[in-house]
C-alpha cells in the first residue's frame, strides 16, 4: 500500500517552491502518509477521500496540483479527471495518477481521461516529490509558453521551449528508472523516453544549419 516515512529526512528539501498538493485516496493511512511527507515549509498538503469531496476541496484550496487514487468510492478517479479536463479553470491542472494496478490498460485510460503522469503504489516518497517537482515545473513552463506565444515573445518562446525540452529528458530518465521493478509498465516507460529523443532530435533543418 505504501512505504512508511523516510527517517532521514533527505526528501523533505526535494520540494523547495512554494506548492498546494491535494492528495486524494480513499485510504485513510495513506493521506496521513502523505502529509507527513510532502508536507514542507514551502509545500502545502490537502487531502480528500473520494472523488466528490476533491472536486470541493480544490475550488476553496486552489491546488497546483492534484495526486489522484483511481479506484474511490462514490466517484473513482477516471471521472475526477474527466470532469477536470471539462473546466475552464482546472482543465490545465496537473494531476499524477496514483494507482495500486499494474495494467497496461488502466494506465492508459487515464492518460486518455487527462493524468499527466502516474505512480503505482506502494509508493516510494522520495521519489514521488521529485516527479511532482518536475511535473510541476514543466506545467509552469508550458504556461509560460502559452502565454509568450499569445503576447508574441519570441525570444521567451525560444528560451521556454529549451526549457521544456530539458525538463522531458530529465522526466524520461526517472521514470524510466523509477519503473524498474514494475516490469508490466517498462513499455509506457520506454514510450515516454522515445516520445521525449524524438522532440529532443534536431530537425533536419537543424542539422543541415
Amino acid at each position: 500500500m505504501s512505504s512508511p516515512p523516510d527517517k532521514d529526512g533527505t526528501f523533505f528539501y526535494v520540494l523547495q517552491d512554494a506548492l498546494k498538493i491535494i492528495f486524494v485516496d480513499d485510504d485513510p493511512i495513506l493521506r496521513e502518509f502523505a502529509v507527513v511527507n510532502l508536507t514542507t515549509e514551502h509545500a502545502t498538503v490537502a487531502t480528500a477521500a473520494d472523488g466528490e469531496e476533491a472536486l470541493r476541496v480544490i475550488e476553496a484550496f486552489q491546488p497546483d496540483i492534484m495526486l489522484l487514487d483511481l479506484e474511490m468510492p462514490t466517484l473513482d478517479g477516471f471521472e475526477v479527471l474527466e470532469r477536470l479536463r471539462a473546466s475552464e479553470t482546472w482543465r490545465r491542472l496537473p494531476v499524477i495518477v496514483v494507482t495500486g494496478r499494474e495494467d497496461v490498460g488502466a494506465v492508459d485510460r487515464a492518460f486518455q481521461a487527462g493524468a499527466t503522469s502516474f505512480v503505482v503504489k506502494p509508493l516510494n516518497w522520495r521519489l514521488l516529490s521529485y516527479q511532482i517537482r518536475y511535473v510541476q515545473r514543466a506545467a509552469l513552463s508550458e504556461a509560460q509558453l502559452l502565454a509568450a506565444g499569445q503576447d508574441g515573445g519570441g525570444d521567451m518562446v525560444a528560451q521556454l521551449t529549451r526549457q521544456l525540452e530539458r525538463l522531458a529528458l530529465e522526466s524520461s530518465r526517472f521514470l524510466t528508472a523509477a519503473l524498474s521493478q514494475q516490469p508490466s509498465l517498462r513499455p509506457l516507460a520506454a514510450d515516454f523516453a522515445r516520445i521525449a529523443d524524438e522532440v529532443l532530435s534536431p530537425s533536419p533543418a537543424e542539422k543541415a544549419a
